[in-house]
């Protein structure tokens, strides 16, 4: 049933690639990639290519920090977004390593929400995900799919990028 899933979700995700013009594999090669590709055209799907007008937000999702080098009104390449789309991804995968085969998946989570969302501080406690993670058990779907909120309210957009990351990245090894 889980691979049956998965097919009618790489089915759906490269249509969409394919609709909106994205560069994206086939539907056949999508399973294909590596786990970590397929986590890069995720967030280069659903966070697309940001203009000067919405800084401090640049490149794939990247919030500028004081003392990096971007300067406001300035536009990123195409490839400068994508490497630090990897920079930050890979960032955020070393951070959550001793997951294993989850790392990446808690790694797509905090590349949208933050760090604090999931291991705790800035007034947040350490999510019920890790949580559960921690203690063995296997049954995060509904957990990670609690991550779809956008100023208090459920986000039907976010749920399908949740939904999806879940069904290509979960135990993707």
């Amino acid at each position: 049933m889980r691979n049956k899933l998965r097919t009618i979700v790489c089915i759906l995700f490269a249509c969409v690639c394919i609709v909106t013009n994205a560069a994206s594999p086939s539907v056949e090669r999508l399973m294909e990639l590596p786990p970590f590709e397929r986590a890069v055209l995720i967030i280069k799907h659903y966070e697309t290519l940001h203009r000067p007008r919405h800084w401090p937000t640049i490149g794939y999702g990247h919030v500028v920090q004081p003392g990096e080098p971007y300067r406001k009104g300035v536009q990123l390449t195409e490839r400068q977004a994508d490497a630090l789309l990897r920079k930050d991804l890979l960032k955020f995968c070393a951070l959550y390593r001793s997951y294993g085969a989850d790392s990446l998946l808690l790694a797509c989570l905090s590349y949208n929400c933050g760090t604090a969302r999931i291991i705790g501080g800035k007034g947040y406690k350490k999510s019920r995900l890790l949580r559960r993670i921690e203690s063995g058990d296997r049954n995060i779907m509904a957990d990670y799919l609690s991550f779809c909120h956008y100023k208090g309210k459920h986000h039907y957009g976010i749920y399908r990028r949740r939904w999806v990351e879940y069904q290509l990245l979960y135990n993707a090894r």
